[in-house]
Order: C-alpha cells, then structure tokens, then sequence
C-alpha cells in the first residue's frame, strides 16, 4: 500500500472527490476509529441545490461527530467536516475556515484545489491530501501543493476509481506517497490517527 512510512505529524486530512466518490467515503466511515486523533476535512463537488442532508447522510454512517463547516469555526481533532454547498472552503492561518463565494475554480464551488492549496500553507508538513475518483482535473494542482509543503499525499488508483479521470489527472502532475483503492483508505486514516497518537504519549 505505502513507498514509505505514515507519517506521525498528521493533524489534518482533507478528503476531495467528484464524482464516484461519495460511495467511498459512505464505506470508509464506518471503519474509522472511534479515537480519531485527527480532523477530517472532506470536500465534494455537490450541486447547490443540496442541503444538510448529506452531513446527515454521512453522520449516519459514524460514531463521529460529522458536520458542515461554518465561518471561522475552530478546526478540531476527532471531528469530521463537510465543505457546504456552493461555497469555496479555506483554512486560515489561527486553524479555522473560511467560506468563499468567489468564482468556482475548475467549474466548481467548492473547489478542491482551494482547500488543499490553503490548507497545506497552514499545516505544511502536519496535513494529509486523499484524492478519490472523479471527473474533473480539480485537486491535482491542490494536491501538488500538500507534497510541496511537505504535507502527505494520497490517490485513489484509478483502475480502483469509478471515474478516473481526476486521479489520472493527479497522476500525470506529481508522485504521490500512496497509491490506495478504496478498501485501503480506511486503514489508511487509522494508522495516521495511530500514529499520532504514539507520537503525543512519545513527547
């Protein structure tokens, strides 16, 4: 699964994906650890006409606190957050988000790439990039900048994906540090969290 070791600084992951991707975050919840030592931060194109029933979708599928990201909320280990509709996501530089209605990026809004891009020039070597299946070239230049901040990156195999395209797309641009189908990103995440864990009772 990994060409190297998990990295024991993780203090978020930011999960994008399009479309094929939300049946894998629907089977990977109820895997997860329920002493997440990490924030989740998971964005999907979505069209804007949804509500809050997807976090209540996938608040069902986990003992984690699941919810939609408001404005300036602290971002916190052990919680799962969800990008709203029709606005862009951005970390701050104090660990909070940030809702955009600026032009979408790649035809989308949310945008994966302003998610990572912002998120990795906050956390740096302490965040986690996971790209999953989809139909666009969103989060492939997001994702370069995680690696390039030193922050961990993951793909979804795109022989695994539903739709290959947004990891191909991904591929063609960078190297990632994993390479998982979707029945691997569960054990993924738990060994981050597990090995940040190790790592605080170490300090």
């Amino acid at each position: 699964m990994a060409e190297n070791g998990v990295g024991s600084g993780i203090e978020a992951v930011v999960i994008g994906g399009s479309a094929g991707s939300l049946n894998v975050i629907l089977n990977t919840l109820p895997l997860l650890t329920r002493q997440l030592k990490l924030s989740i931060i998971i964005v999907l194109h979505r069209k804007s006409s949804y509500d809050s029933s997807l976090a209540n979708l996938l608040g069902g599928k986990t003992t984690l606190p699941v919810k939609e990201a408001d404005e300036k909320e602290p971002i916190l280990p052990g919680k799962i957050y969800l990008a709203p509709a029709d606005y862009h996501l951005l970390i701050e530089k104090d660990k909070t988000f940030s809702l955009d209605y600026s032009e979408k990026i790649h035809y989308s809004r949310p945008s994966l790439d302003a998610t990572f891009q912002t998120a990795a020039e906050v956390y740096r070597s302490g965040l986690a990039g996971l790209l999953l299946s989809g139909a666009n070239s969103d989060g492939a230049e997001g994702l370069r900048s995680v690696k390039a901040n030193g922050g961990l990156t993951a793909i979804q195999d795109p022989e695994d994906a539903e739709v290959s395209y947004m990891p191909d797309q991904a591929l063609s641009k960078m190297k990632p540090d994993y390479l998982l189908s979707a029945k691997e990103i569960a054990g993924f995440l738990n060994d981050l969290s597990q090995a940040r864990s190790t790592r605080n009772k170490g300090s």
